[in-house]
């Protein structure tokens, strides 16, 4: 199996396994209020969805090893895709038309882009100056995104998704640098990098948890989509990736992502029964097993 096959291969796997993660931890956030992220902690549930998520990012650094960011990035969206099929069984509901239909859309889009930028296996990694300066940059763009006074929602959400998409982007220079043989495993580009990652990827979730208390169609959307737009750019402005086939593989992977972008915003409008807004007493591990309610009842899809 070549790199690309083995990079398209472990970005599905971590797809399917952040949407389980993603739709057991709203199935068990839509069941808290007022401090209920307080309350979360508290649950041995919602840490097991924790640890798939951790494992479904493990899968993605694998993926970010043997695959351009201009790759791997825009098989995120998948993780919208594998969610809606599963939030509907555990609604209680069928898939309906249009989300079948965004689904195709978003496949059809995610398969333009794969034939655009698909390349070699990385080399090349951002230098501590660049990683700092990337950082740095970000940060102000987070900052002025989600100032003080701003209402959550779409600023948050692209806050989240840049902040997402720059922690992937600065892991995969730690994936490839602590696997380069030619230098030590922890030099200080990887050490200060790795940290890096760490802070973007607790603020990314932070922000987005933020960005969701004012609905979740249109900031999922945007999380989404600003992901792979800021690990992409950085791919293309600072290591050197390139798209395949010119000026025409240019035009296929901007068709592509208006398709997938489309496809991805008619998932985020999925039927919504009446909510359930009283909390139960407390939370335990039954509450993270799948179950078919006697009524509809929507599940929130929360994707990185």
């Amino acid at each position: 199996m070549n790199s690309t096959l083995l990079a398209v291969a472990l970005s599905l796997v971590s797809a399917a396994a952040y949407a389980c993660a993603a739709v057991a931890q709203e199935r068990l956030a839509s069941r808290v209020s007022g401090d209920g992220f307080l309350r979360l902690l508290g649950s041995g549930a919602w840490w097991s969805s924790v640890g798939l998520n951790a494992s479904a990012a493990l899968l993605h650094v694998a993926a970010l090893k043997y695959g351009p960011l201009t790759l791997v990035q825009p098989l995120g969206a998948l993780t919208l895709v594998a969610a809606v099929p599963l939030g509907a069984r555990l609604a209680g509901r069928r898939v309906t038309p249009p989300e079948w239909r965004g689904t195709g859309l978003t496949l059809i889009g995610l398969g333009a882009l794969l034939l655009a930028a698909s390349g070699p296996a990385p080399d090349d990694t951002l230098t501590l100056t660049e990683a700092l300066a990337v950082a740095g940059t970000t940060v102000a763009v987070i900052g002025v995104l989600s100032r003080p006074g701003t209402r959550p929602g779409l600023r948050h959400a692209t806050a989240s998704g840049f902040a997402s998409g720059v922690a992937s982007a600065l892991t995969q220079t730690v994936t490839v640098a602590a696997t380069d043989r030619s230098g030590p495993l922890l030099s200080p580009q990887v050490i200060v990098v790795a940290v890096l990652v760490a802070a973007f990827a607790v603020g990314g979730l932070a922000l987005s948890q933020t960005a969701y208390r004012g609905g979740l169609g249109a900031p999922l959307a945007v999380v989404t989509l600003a992901n792979p737009v800021a690990a992409a750019a950085i791919g293309l402005a600072l290591l050197g990736e390139r798209l395949q086939g010119g000026v025409a593989g240019l035009f296929l992977a901007a068709g592509g992502a208006a398709i997938a972008a489309y496809g991805v915003v008619a998932l985020t409008k999925s039927p919504r029964a009446e909510t359930h807004t009283e909390a139960p007493p407390e939370l335990s591990p039954e509450d993270f097993l799948p179950s078919v309610p006697s009524q509809a009842e929507p599940v929130a899809l929360h994707v990185r």
